[in-house]
């Protein structure tokens, strides 16, 4: 048998993928089958199964990219020498990736999954996974800043990074109600509240 490209191999994962994401947003997770993607691709079932065994995987797979860009993102933040100035670029950077409507389909997968890994062990793992170092690397850098001074004192940093993290999870849900929520005016109160969090005397 022919031995095929790195290339070659990519484009048929993001041909799958694709797919999936496309049949999860019109039928639910619960209601698509593997028999759907498989007709969604235009692949052979055997095709689909050499690259992933599950929806599961397929699941895994979009949420490792997810954490791969997000985790970009954050470091991007992170390394900027203002974080003030960091988290501001991040919050533009995110919320421009959710004007995407490619990026919009994904993100209703994610709530469904979210749902689902409530009651799914492995599932939670995949998703909390990306969450829990970014909430991490946000604590750390919080509480740095208040050691120097640049942060409100009495503020929990782990506990800030939690809002943080709520702030841009909660906007996603809302999107999925509400597509065309004004996402210009979210980002404006988002910038007011790192302002404020900045504001020492």
């Amino acid at each position: 048998m022919p031995k095929v490209s790195a290339e070659y191999r990519e484009q048929r994962r993001r041909e799958i993928v694709d797919a999936a994401v496309d049949c999860f947003a019109r039928k639910g997770f619960h209601q698509t089958s593997m028999q759907d993607i498989v007709a969604a691709s235009g692949l052979s079932p055997g095709a689909i199964y050499r690259y992933f065994a599950g929806k599961e995987e397929i699941v895994q797979a979009i949420a490792d990219e997810r954490h791969a860009r997000e985790a970009a993102l954050l470091e991007t933040a992170l390394a900027a020498g203002d974080l003030r100035s960091g988290l501001h670029e991040l919050t533009r950077a995110y919320f421009d990736w959710l004007r995407d409507p490619e990026e919009r389909l994904r993100r209703r997968l994610e709530v469904q999954v979210w749902a689902e890994s409530l009651h799914n062990e492995r599932m939670a793992a995949t998703i909390t996974r990306g969450g829990a170092d970014a909430r991490a690397a946000w604590s750390r850098a919080i509480a740095d800043e208040q050691r120097r001074g640049n942060v409100v004192a009495g503020v929990e940093p782990e506990a800030v990074a939690r809002l943080m993290l709520a702030v841009l999870q909660g906007f996603i849900l809302q999107q999925g109600w509400e597509p065309d929520a004004d996402i210009d005016a979210y980002v404006e109160v988002v910038d007011a509240l790192v302002d404020r969090l900045f504001e020492t005397p």
